[in-house]
């Protein structure tokens, strides 16, 4: 039997490095404060998360289509489809 996985967007997924590892690509851009910080799967690009000013994460994930972010936060290990609003 071949597993499916619920989110078809997990074939998005690459082993990426981060871009920018010392804080969102934007925000250091700009001089802005940021919350949490998210890493795009597909791409590298960090961002931040939606409770930071700028929502550079999920900005970069609708604007390019790249559908899933990894918490880049300490202790955590949780991704998350920006499509279909769900963890992965």
């Amino acid at each position: 039997m071949t597993f499916v996985h619920p989110d078809p967007h997990v074939t998005a997924i690459r082993a990426v490095v981060p871009r920018t590892p010392q804080g969102c690509e934007e925000c250091l851009r700009l001089g802005t404060p940021w919350v949490h910080l998210r890493l795009c799967l597909t791409c590298g690009h960090v961002g931040c998360c939606d409770s930071s000013p700028g929502k550079h994460a999920s900005a970069h994930a609708h604007a390019i289509g790249h559908p899933i972010v990894q918490s880049m936060e300490p202790g955590e290990d949780w991704r998350w489809c920006y499509v279909d609003q769900n963890f992965v």
